[in-house]
């Protein structure tokens, strides 16, 4: 007979029940810390640091265990936001939000406009221009719906603060951000002419598809050290025609003939080229008043990981072009 530890045995139900309480509430945490730092895999980490806090703590003197996770995840968050590291890396000019395939539950909640546009690259992209308090403000507001109240307690400020910290972080993307929410019809509609005047070379309709303030942004095809920047219709649709050229050289950097299919990525439209099952590129669109306002081509392997693996998972439509 094999006599068993009673006491062992509650440890192990009472670790495994905390465990899963844990788990339950990842995803939260995830999209939270997602929308912090703007990249999946830093997420990623946080939210794994952020168990170990929960199994290292006197878990009986926590009495709102989702409000603790969130004050950790948040404060996670913002120690990367300040370090050396993240000044460095995000000051030289070659940093991009890593981008997530609409459905990916990193996203997070949509119910609102305000939670949907949390999370659009447009503004992940803007509140770098924020404090690390502001941005953690902001996103905890505008997503997460908490009170004054709360995140005060969460960042360890007061409440007058918090609502100064809003009113800065709003001000500060409202006063950049372009448009409101688009009809996906229409979108889809203008992404599909975009590409079918990249891919003939009529460089006039591509001009005629943007705004005449349209703003370009490349990580070079992964490649470039910086960011490539391009700021009139006429450059823009020069480069995009450049780029949409296919050539044997362009075959062997992406390694094999992508498909070029449409979706939606942080909410936004976008065509993904994908060459068995993987994105090699993803280029996202704003779009207001008909016309594409912005355009981000994401090349970098690294910040194509996620959204692989969320596509192979995705049943998509037929692609816009078979062969590029």
């Amino acid at each position: 007979m094999i006599l068993v530890d009673s006491t062992e045995t509650e440890r192990f139900d009472t670790g495994r029940f905390e465990a899963d309480r844990f788990e339950a509430g990842r995803n939260r945490l995830a999209a939270l810390a997602y929308r912090l730092l703007g990249s999946a895999a830093d997420a990623e980490d946080a939210v794994q640091d952020a168990f170990l806090h929960w199994q290292a703590a006197d878990r009986q003197r926590i009495k709102v265990p989702e409000a603790w996770l969130t004050r950790v995840v948040t404060n996670l968050c913002l120690d990367r936001l300040r370090s050396a590291r993240a000044r460095r890396e995000r000051a030289a000019g070659a940093w991009l939000p890593e981008p997530l395939l609409d459905g990916d539950p990193m996203l997070g909640p949509a119910d609102s406009f305000e939670q949907r546009e949390s999370v659009s690259l447009a503004v992940l992209t803007l509140m770098e221009r924020l404090s690390p308090l502001e941005r953690a403000v902001y996103v905890l507001r505008e997503a997460f719906s908490h009170s004054h109240a709360e995140i005060a307690e969460i960042l360890d400020i007061t409440e007058s603060a918090s609502q100064q910290h809003l009113h800065r972080a709003r001000r500060r993307i409202t006063a950049t951000r372009r448009g409101g929410e688009v009809d996906p019809a229409s979108a889809r509609r203008v992404v599909e002419e975009f590409l079918a005047a990249a891919a003939s070379g009529h460089t006039e309709r591509l001009v005629a598809l943007l705004t005449d303030d349209a703003t370009a942004v490349s990580d070079g095809a992964g490649q470039a050290e910086k960011l490539l920047w391009y700021d009139t219709p006429q450059r823009i649709a020069a480069v995009v025609r450049a780029g949409f050229k296919p050539t044997p050289a362009k075959r062997r950097v992406a390694g094999g003939t992508p498909a070029i299919h449409y979706a939606l990525v942080n909410g936004a439209p976008a065509i993904l080229f994908v060459i068995d099952d993987r994105v090699v590129l993803a280029m996202t669109f704003d779009i207001t008043g008909g016309k594409i306002a912005s355009v981000r081509g994401i090349a970098a392997p690294t910040l194509l990981v996620r959204l692989t693996e969320t596509w192979r998972q995705h049943d998509p439509d037929p692609p816009l072009i078979s062969q590029w």
